[in-house]
Formats: C-alpha cells, structure tokens, sequence
C-alpha cells in the first residue's frame, strides 16, 4: 500500500534490543543482560530492561545464531502504575455531534473502554495466559521474532504457520490454539489435528522492531520460511488475514516445496475492472451478480469512508507519536479499524454479549501499549508496495473462509480468478475481520475442513 522503496535491514543493536516494553526472563543457562553490564541504559517508560537467553547475535557462533530461544514475559508493576495513571489523566474532547459513529469512535464508547481499563482490567491474567504456552524467539535476517509454538500430542499433525494482522496481535489466535492442536477435546477427530506455530510480526507485539527499511510482505513471508525450516518441519501448511494473508500469499509465491497449502480469512480477489472503477469512483460494472454487488458496496464504502488509517499509515507512520504517549489516542485509533468491527466493539463496551469480551479487547491494547510498537506497527503499511486486494496468482492449493462482516465478502467467482487452485470455498454465517478472535469455534472448524483434503 505504500509507494516507498526498501533497502537492506541491518541487525538490531542491543541498545535498541533494550528499547521493547517487556522484560524477557531467560530460561536457558546463558546469563542475561544487566544494568550493570551495560551502565548507559536507563529504563524509562516502554524502554524497561530486556534480559535474553543469548548474547547479541552477531558475536554468537553460527550455530548459536540460529538458535531458539524460550522467552517470558513480565511487565513491571511500575508500568501498570504509570498506565492507570495515564488513563486517569485523560483530557478528553467534546462529545461528537452526530447520534452515530459517522465521526468516529464514539466519547461514551471511549469512556466506557478506559473505566474498565483503569478499575476492572487485569493484564496478569493474559500475561499468565501467554506464559503458560511454550514461547520462543530466534533471529532471522538480523531481526529477533517471537513465536508461540505448540506441537500437538496426535500423531501425523498437520503443521500450520498463522500469522495476525494489524490492529491485531498474537492475542488474536490463543482461542484457536487448542481446537487446533487438541481437536478430539473439541468436535473433531485426531486426524483433524495441527501443530501451531503463531509468529509476531516484526516491529509488532514481541518481536524486535526493525531500525532501517526493508520488512514487507515479501521479507516476512522470507523469514517464515526459516523459520519452519528452523522448526524442523518439512511439510506444512499457513494460515492469515489482514497482513497475515499477504505474508501467507507471498509464501505461496516463494514456491517454498514444503509448504502445501495456504488458506486466508481475507482473499485478495478484487479484480482489476473493479479496482480501477472503485479508485475513480465510477459506477459498478453491469452483469454483476448479487454476490459481487455486495462486495462491491462493502468496498465502495471502505474506500470512502474506511480507508484513513492505512493511509495515513502508509505515508506517514512516524507523524503518529500520540498513540505511543496516549493510552486513550492508541485505543480509539485500535477500535477505528472497519465499521463491522467497530460497531460490533461498541456493543460489547455496552454490556452486550458478542464474540468479543472487554477482557479481549484490552489485552491487545494493552499489548501494544506495553511493547511500545504503535509506530513500529504502522511502518509496515509504509513498508508494503503491494495491491492489498489485487489477486497474485497465488500456484499452491488454496482454501478460502469468507466471514460476512469482514471488509468485504469475497464472491466465489473472484476467489475462483485469483486462486487457481482453489480447493475449499465456504461462507459461513457469522463473523468478521478478527474471525479467528471473535469465532474461534468457526474459525478452527474451517481450518480443519480447508486443509483435510491435502494431509494424504
């Protein structure tokens, strides 16, 4: 989505190691790093001491380069401290004018989200989650990305890479981790069952942050090869929406042998003729059919009215120090992804039953808060050159799930042109952008069926 060219990446300095917002406990028998062995580092607020399972990788060995790491998370108290008080110091602006979210985030949402923030919200209890799954991290071209990796107790799985989106995160796919890798304890069969490998994107969530140009689609879709590669894994299958469908398409184009198979949450179909009439705002094309005149209007009011943030993402990502000093600026921007999303986040602040909990809601906030990755985050639509919706010619097997609030439902006669290969199609009856987070049952049920013709 961004017109910029990128360069070569150089490896993250240990300054800037000590820059994320967690604190990494080693849990192998290398020392870790201290204050005390490095004096200039001060920790100040989201720049708290990280301590790693390895020295800096380029004094490492070549095979302690490759090595993988476990990882742990705890974040200060004195971070929690100061994100209550930033949360209490909220100036905030006047109500909006309008009765709908025609503006925007709505104040009374805002205000509902940030007193459950300060009174009701634990970040312990995900932090204990997260702690409770076997993590890790490993360097990659220079960058040090963090996964969770969980290997099921079936025999034959079936391994899958899944990677999130944005304003997603790994809290995104924990519901589905389970379903996924223990399917008998869930309305499937052990021939059903996954191993699940769940990677942050680089500059998001627990990966390190890149400090020059260069992490696209393409790159990352690079070092999820290695990765697996690195897992041990000669055979498997990846998963993704949102910025995890381009990382898993760009695989698919990589022609990797291993990997078998790809299925997306949100299929880039748009065919060119719809493209280029929706950028010049001119008509729909006749002989549509009802399928591709929903999708039609779906995309036409995104364009119009959804399209801000990534633009303002993709040409200036760095202009957006609010959000890393504003709880509140970080949360509203979050919640502002898609109208669907948005309304169905709206509802829940109100006290209804969806999908999603508040608890839900604020543990991703929070962990882009916690990780200082606001602006990190947002360089990757800087980064990206591609055509988010434009069909690729993905050339492996390819499963597509279409959830009907998602930015748009793509119609089986797009999904048909743009993945010649396409082995499983289904729309199913409820969901949207965050599918696998708000409908993990569904979520996990359609990978299990879009993957089971190719385990032979």
């Amino acid at each position: 989505m961004s017109t910029h060219k990128s360069t070569e990446a150089s490896v993250l300095s240990r300054r800037d190691l000590l820059r994320n917002g967690v604190t990494m406990v080693a849990l192998a028998a290398f020392p870790p790093v201290t204050a005390a062995a490095n004096p200039e580092v001060t920790p100040k607020r989201n720049e708290t001491m990280v301590t790693t399972a390895t020295t800096h990788p380029d004094t490492l060995p070549p095979s302690a380069a490759d090595a993988i790491r476990p990882f742990h998370i705890n974040v200060p108290d004195a971070e929690i401290t100061d994100l209550r008080r930033r949360l209490a110091a909220t100036r905030w602006p006047d109500r909006e004018t309008v009765d709908d979210r025609s503006q925007g985030v709505q104040r009374a949402t805002m205000q509902k989200l940030v007193h459950s923030w300060r009174t009701d919200y634990d970040w312990r209890k995900v932090e204990a989650k997260l702690n409770a799954l076997p993590q890790f991290v490993t360097n990659i071209d220079g960058i040090d990305i963090h996964f969770i990796h969980v290997r099921s107790k079936h025999e034959h799985a079936l391994p899958v890479v899944i990677t999130h989106g944005w304003p997603g995160s790994i809290i995104e796919q924990l519901k589905i981790i389970d379903p996924l890798t223990n399917p008998t304890a869930h309305g499937g069969s052990a021939s059903d069952a996954f191993d699940v490998v769940i990677p942050s994107l680089p500059g998001h969530g627990f990966s390190a942050k890149p400090t020059t140009t260069g992490w696209d689609p393409i790159r990352i879709a690079r070092a999820w090869t290695v990765l697996m590669t690195r897992l041990g894994y000669k055979r498997y299958v990846a998963q993704g929406g949102d910025w995890g469908n381009a990382v898993t398409e760009q695989m698919a184009l990589l022609a990797a042998p291993e990997l078998i198979g790809i299925h997306t949450n949100m299929p880039a179909t748009v065919p060119d003729d719809i493209a280029k009439a929706l950028q010049y705002s001119q008509p729909p094309p006749a002989g549509l059919s009802v399928d591709e005149k929903s999708a039609w209007d779906q995309l036409d009011s995104f364009y119009k009215h959804g399209l801000g943030y990534a633009q303002e993402m993709a040409n200036r990502p760095q202009t957006l120090y609010g959000l890393e000093d504003s709880p509140v600026g970080l949360a509203a921007w979050m919640l502002d992804h898609d109208a669907s999303s948005l309304a169905l986040i709206s509802r829940v602040f109100d006290g209804q039953s969806e999908g999603l909990t508040r608890g839900d809601i604020l543990d991703n906030i929070t962990l882009y808060w916690f990780t200082n990755t606001a602006v990190s985050s947002a360089r990757l639509y800087w980064e990206s050159k591609l055509a988010f919706f434009a069909p690729k010619g993905v050339p492996i097997p390819s499963a597509v799930s279409v959830f009907p609030d998602e930015i748009y439902a793509a119609p089986r006669s797009w999904t048909e042109r743009a993945y010649p290969k396409l082995i499983y199609y289904n729309r199913v009856e409820k969901g949207g952008h965050f599918a696998a987070w708000e409908q993990p049952k569904l979520f996990s049920e359609e990978i299990r069926a879009a993957f089971r013709s190719l385990r032979a």
